[in-house]
């Protein structure tokens, strides 16, 4: 491979990705915790790849990489680098596609047990001795049979279909981008027209990027129009769903409940509605936050990085720019 590459670790990951990279003949490696404009802009100046987190991307970061070949991010989603200024400088962006799909898929089951089941106020009953106000507590709802529509069908939404109908629930898919076909084959129904699914589903899962077109996409118009026993998921992107048209959803009773692992600005502001709404289960962007997770995306973001200058990265695993 010639010379040795250097590589910008931008957040250290797991212990057992860096075990990869570390002793490696063929890289330079250096870690910083330091996610300032200013920092990485003179940090990325000379190196030939790098991994990224959660951390901010913006165009000017590029402008004096003129080596820089690939950017490794520690998840699926990528809308915090510049893509716009990544394709105008030929630099490749990769995702941890085989990581975090089964993880981001459990955590959807259990948010929705969790609120079908009213765990937190059943738990809160026990605890403060009120046992026997049991039977004055609001009823739960059943998972079984029924309609469960996952909003994008990707890796995550293929792992999501497998559990949904462990639970014998009829799920439907929402994704102009993938074939009936295969959604039948896999045991789901696919959907058209967006307006019209939603009207029916008591369960509603997001599992698509931050766009143009998904921003909002989830708002008071489309709330309005769904059961009031209907849960909502979001461990995708904040900003798919409209943060206050949810809250005043809720408060009006229009839907039954809802899961937001994700914030349209995180961490979210204080006077978030979200955060005083007692019919909203809240997790910090930690759907993927398993132990086995976490190690397998912290390897499989510096393999991604090692496979791409070994000229073997697979091309699934590269962002389309």
């Amino acid at each position: 491979m010639g010379s040795k590459k250097k590589i910008l670790i931008i957040q250290k990951v797991h212990e057992k990705g860096m075990e990869l990279i570390n002793n490696h003949p063929n890289y330079d490696v250096e870690v910083t915790d330091d996610t300032s404009i200013e920092n990485l802009k003179s940090k990325l100046k000379d190196c030939d790849g790098a991994s990224i987190r959660i951390a901010k991307l913006p165009g000017e970061t590029f402008e004096g990489a003129k080596n820089l070949k690939i950017i490794s991010r520690h998840g699926v989603g990528y809308d915090n680098i510049d893509l716009k200024k990544a394709k105008e400088k030929d630099i490749k962006i990769a995702i941890t596609a085989n990581a975090n799909a089964v993880t981001v898929a459990e955590h959807v089951m259990f948010v929705l047990l969790n609120i079908a089941k009213r765990k937190d106020l059943f738990d809160k009953t026990v605890r403060d001795g009120n046992f026997k106000d049991r039977n004055k507590l609001p009823k739960t709802i059943e998972v079984w049979k029924k309609n469960f529509l996952i909003m994008g069908f990707g890796r995550i939404g293929k792992a999501l279909i497998k559990r949904c109908l462990g639970f014998e629930m009829n799920v439907f898919v929402y994704d102009p981008f993938v074939d009936k076909d295969k959604i039948e084959e896999l045991g789901g129904r696919k959907v058209e027209d967006l307006a019209e699914a939603v009207k029916t589903m008591d369960v509603i899962s997001l599992h698509m990027p931050l766009t143009d077109k998904t921003e909002n996409l989830i708002n008071y118009n489309l709330l309005k129009t769904m059961k009031k026993t209907c849960i909502i998921i979001n461990a995708a992107r904040g900003g798919i769903i409209h943060e206050e048209d949810l809250d005043k959803a809720l408060n009006e009773n229009l839907i039954f409940g809802a899961g937001i692992d994700v914030f349209k600005k995180e961490p979210p502001d204080d006077n978030n509605p979200l955060l005083k709404n007692e019919k909203v289960y809240l997790s910090p962007h930690t759907a993927a936050f398993t132990d086995e997770c976490m190690t397998r995306m912290g390897k499989e973001t510096i393999q991604n990085i090692i496979d791409f200058f070994d000229e073997k990265l697979e091309k699934s695993k590269i962002v389309k720019l």
